[in-house]
C-alpha cells in the first residue's frame, strides 16, 4: 500500500501544471443534509486565492483517503479548492449505507452548499466507477457554478451494466454485493457466484438477506417495471437533460464500457455531447493496460495531466471545448481522435465459418459441428472484457491452443493478407440448435500472429430466449435452428499482416456471465441444471460469419 501511495504522489509531483501556492487551508465539516444526517465533508483551499475554481469528489470508499487526500493537495498547490464529501454511512458520515439511494439528494445539498459559499468559484466534479455515479446522479439538476464533470468508468444504462441477453455479469455485481453488504462477507467468491438457486445465496453464504442484490438477479427483462420505472429509469433519463460538458474517459476492458457507449451516443443530450470529450484507452478499470504482445510505445499515464488541465481549460480559462472522440487503436499503438460527425467510415467485412475455417465466402455444401455443454463444468473466463473480482483474467490475453475443450469449437482463417482496422462493434452471426428449451452460446474472437501466439480481441454470450434484441423473455422449441447475432462491445483494433482470425464458439464464460442451466425460465431461480447438446451449422443453407466493421483505407 505504501509502494503504491508513493507511486501516486510521484505522478503528481510530475502534473504539468505548475505548483502556485506553498500554503492550504484545511478544514473538516458534519455537512447536515436535507434530512438531518451529517456527511464528513473536508475543504483543501489554496491561500490567497478567493474564491477559487473547485473541484469536487464523493467518495464511498474509506480505503481510498490515502490517495485522495494525495489528490487534494496537489490540486490545491495548483490554485484549485478541492471539496471531498463522504457518502453516508461511510468514512466518518452519519446514516446508514445503501447503495444509490440517497447520493442524488446528498450530492445535490453539497452542490448547492458550495454555490452559497464565497470561497468556492466555478466547479468541477470528479469521478470513477461509484465516484463516476455520484456525479452522474446528481448532473441534470446541478446550480449554476458548477461548470463540467470528469466521469470515468461508469454508464448510466445500468442494465447494461448487469445483464447480457439474460445471462447476469456475475464478476461485477456479485462481487461487488458481497464486498458492499453493510457486513463482512467471508464466503468464498467462486462458490458465491456458481450456489443455486442464486437467489438464496444471501442468506445461505452471507449472512442475511439483501433485498436490492435479489431485484438485480430475478430481473431481467429490460422492459421490466424495475428497470422502466422507478430509480435506475431516473438515472438513464438524467443524461438527456445534461447541459454542461463533460469529459467521459473508458477502457477497451472496463465491464462499464457498454453501458458508457450507451449513455454518451443514445442518452446524452445534444446539448452537452456538442461539448463533451470522450476518451477510450486500452485499460481495464483501474486504468491499467490491459493488452499483451503489443506494443504501447505511444501509451502514456494521463491520469493526473488530462483531467488538471480539462478543469484549468474550463474552470480558470472559462473556455467551452468541441465535442471530440479519442480512442487507443490497438495493434497500431497510435490515438485517433476526431470529431463526432467525422467519425472515420467502415465497411463490413464477413468471414464465414466452415469446417474447423473462417473463408471469404460461403461453403456451397452445409455442416455443422456439435458439442455437449454442461453447466458442471462452465469455461472460466480468461481474456474477457466484463470481468471485475478476477481483475487478473481481464483484457487481451494469450488464449490456450484450438479447440482446448471438447465444448469449445474453434474456426481458423487463412493468414491476411493485409491489415484490418476493426473500428466499432463486431457482430457474430450464427445458425444454431440444441435439445434444451433454452441454452447459450458464446464468441470470442481472436488475432493469431504469425508465431502463432492468439490474443482475443473481442468475446460476447446470448441465449436463445433473449437472442438479437429481445428485450423480453421469449420461446424456444428444442430441435429448431434458428438464427442469432453475438453482438460486441466497440473496439479500435489492427491486426498485423500475416496473421490469422480464429473465432472460438461455445456455451458458457464464467464468472464473467452466470452459467446457464439449460432450462427455461430466470437464472437466478433456477436451482437444477441439465446437460445440453449444441449445434452449430454453417455453409450456403446457413451462412453463420463473423462481420467485422473494417475502416476503408
Amino acid at each position: 500500500m505504501e509502494q503504491f501511495i508513493n507511486y501516486i504522489k510521484s505522478l503528481y509531483d510530475q502534473a504539468s501544471l505548475p505548483v502556485v501556492v506553498s500554503k492550504i487551508h484545511k478544514e473538516e465539516i458534519m455537512l447536515p443534509c436535507a434530512d438531518g444526517v451529517r456527511l464528513r465533508t473536508q475543504y483543501f483551499l489554496p491561500e490567497r486565492i478567493c474564491p477559487a475554481p473547485t473541484v469536487v469528489i464523493r467518495s464511498c470508499y474509506p480505503h481510498q483517503e490515502p490517495m485522495l487526500l494525495i489528490q487534494a493537495e496537489a490540486y490545491a498547490k495548483r490554485g484549485f479548492g478541492f471539496v471531498l464529501q463522504w457518502c453516508r454511512g461511510t468514512g466518518g458520515s452519519e446514516g446508514e449505507w445503501e447503495p444509490n439511494v440517497h447520493d442524488r439528494a446528498d450530492g445535490l445539498c453539497l452542490m448547492h452548499a458550495l454555490q452559497q459559499d464565497d470561497r468556492i468559484g466555478p466547479i468541477g466534479y470528479l469521478g470513477d466507477s461509484y465516484l463516476a455515479f455520484t456525479g452522474w446522479v446528481m448532473a441534470d439538476a446541478v446550480p449554476e457554478k458548477v461548470k463540467t464533470m470528469i466521469l470515468g468508468v461508469y454508464g448510466c444504462d445500468r442494465h447494461t451494466s448487469a445483464y447480457k441477453d439474460g445471462l447476469f455479469r456475475q464478476d461485477i455485481l456479485t462481487a461487488w454485493a458481497m464486498g458492499n453488504a453493510g457486513r463482512k462477507v467471508d464466503a468464498d467468491y467462486m462458490e458465491s457466484a456458481a450456489y443455486r438457486p442464486q437467489v438464496e445465496v444471501d442468506e445461505a453464504l452471507w449472512g442475511g438477506k439483501l433485498s436490492w442484490y435479489r431485484d438485480w438477479i430475478t430481473n431481467t427483462d429490460l422492459d421490466s417495471a424495475y428497470w422502466s420505472s422507478g430509480f435506475w429509469k431516473e438515472l438513464r433519463d438524467i443524461p438527456g437533460k445534461i447541459r454542461i460538458p463533460l469529459f467521459i474517459k473508458e477502457g477497451w476492458y472496463d465491464h462499464h464500457l457498454g453501458s458508457a457507449l450507451n449513455t454518451y451516443y443514445h442518452l446524452l443530450s445534444k446539448e452537452s455531447r456538442a461539448h463533451t470529450t470522450v476518451q477510450i484507452g486500452p485499460w481495464n478499470h483501474g486504468y491499467r493496460p490491459a493488452i499483451t504482445h503489443q506494443d504501447l510505445s505511444h501509451l502514456t499515464d494521463d491520469s493526473v495531466d488530462t483531467p488538471m488541465l480539462w478543469f484549468d481549460r474550463i474552470l480558470r480559462k472559462g473556455e467551452v471545448p468541441e465535442a471530440a472522440v479519442r480512442q487507443y487503436v490497438i495493434g497500431a499503438d497510435c490515438w485517433r481522435e476526431y470529431k463526432v460527425e467525422d467519425a472515420p467510415a467502415t465497411e463490413t467485412v464477413r468471414f464465414w465459418l466452415d469446417d474447423k475455417t473462417l473463408c471469404d465466402a460461403p461453403s456451397p455444401e452445409s455442416g455443422s459441428v456439435s458439442y455437449v455443454y454442461d453447466p458442471a463444468d462452465p469455461v472460466l473466463s480468461y481474456g474477457a472484457e466484463s470481468l471485475f473480482s478476477t481483475m487478473q483474467k481481464v483484457g487481451s490475453l494469450e488464449q490456450p491452443e484450438p479447440d482446448w475443450r471438447p465444448d469449445v469449437k474453434s474456426f481458423l482463417s487463412a493468414p491476411l493478407t493485409q491489415s484490418l482496422e476493426i473500428h466499432g462493434s463486431i457482430n457474430v452471426k450464427l445458425f444454431v440448435q440444441t435439445d434444451a428449451e433454452d441454452t447459450s452460446f458464446t464468441a470470442k474472437l481472436m488475432e493469431v500472429f504469425p508465431d502463432g501466439t492468439a490474443v482475443n480481441i473481442r468475446g460476447s454470450i446470448t441465449t436463445l430466449a433473449y437472442r438479437n434484441g429481445r428485450t423480453k423473455r421469449g420461446m424456444y422449441t428444442p430441435g429448431e435452428i434458428v438464427e442469432i447475432n453475438i453482438d460486441m462491445w466497440d473496439i479500435a483494433w489492427k491486426t498485423q499482416p500475416g496473421s490469422r482470425l480464429r473465432l472460438d464458439v461455445s456455451s458458457s464464460d464464467f464468472p464473467q456471465y452466470a452459467v446457464h442451466p439449460n432450462l427455461p425460465g430466470v437464472w437466478s431461480m433456477i436451482k437444477e441444471t441439465r446437460p445440453a447438446e449444441e449445434t452449430v451449422w454453417f455453409g450456403a443453407s446457413y451462412p453463420s460469419c463473423i462481420e467485422l466493421p473494417v475502416i476503408k483505407e
